[in-house]
């Protein structure tokens, strides 16, 4: 029906999350119609940019294109402070608030039996090592208020545990169900003060 190279542009935006065929179809037809040849060689030199550059920090996990992310090589961040987030994204969301100045652990999901992601699929193992090479006081657990995230939660916790650290969670202000991603500062802000113990 479509010409072979607008056919395969739409079966590439389909991969995308969110992203359905009429939206598929938007998009190449805006990109075919729009954009200049200047324009598709910007953006393809930027996702291949984001393909050959970036990396995961092997200390916490975000995404990084040097050796070791800035939160990690910030010296003036509390280092006696962990956050535990699920994804790269939800440090961005705790960095809009402003007020959380410790470091960042991001687990790259979260435990789902029927997904068939467990502990050992997650950037869990590395927080642990960071856990008994450094000395730290709090780690915060900022999963999201579903049932995996507090599965997830509830796992850090008890791995935790026999180490001298508190594990607080952060108070849900969240919406049960809702991502950090989704939330406005504010919101994110009182969830964050209002963390309690795990138990």
């Amino acid at each position: 029906m479509y010409p072979k190279s607008l056919e395969d542009l739409i079966i590439s935006f389909e991969k995308l999350p969110g992203v359905g065929k009429k939206t598929a179809e938007r998009y190449a037809y805006f990109i075919a119609n729009r954009f200049t040849l200047e324009d598709v060689k910007t953006m393809s030199l930027s996702l291949q940019n984001v393909k050959e550059k970036i990396h995961r920090c092997p200390t916490c996990g975000f995404l990084t294109e040097s050796d070791f992310c800035d939160f990690c090589l910030d010296s003036s961040r509390d280092q006696n402070t962990i956050l535990v987030v699920e994804e790269p994204k939800d440090v961005i969301a705790m960095e809009k608030c402003g007020r959380y100045h410790g470091l960042y652990h991001v687990l790259n999901g979260v435990i789902s039996p029927l997904n068939g992601i467990g502990p050992d699929e997650l950037n869990i193992n590395s927080l642990v090592k960071r856990l008994e090479d450094h000395k730290v006081d709090e780690v915060i657990v900022a999963t999201s208020a579903t049932v995996e995230g507090e599965a997830t939660a509830l796992f850090l916790s008890r791995i935790i545990s026999p180490l001298p650290i508190r594990v607080t969670r952060i108070a849900y202000g969240l919406p049960v169900g809702s991502s950090l991603e989704y939330s406005d500062e504010t919101t994110i802000l009182k969830a964050l003060e209002g963390r309690k113990p795990i138990k």
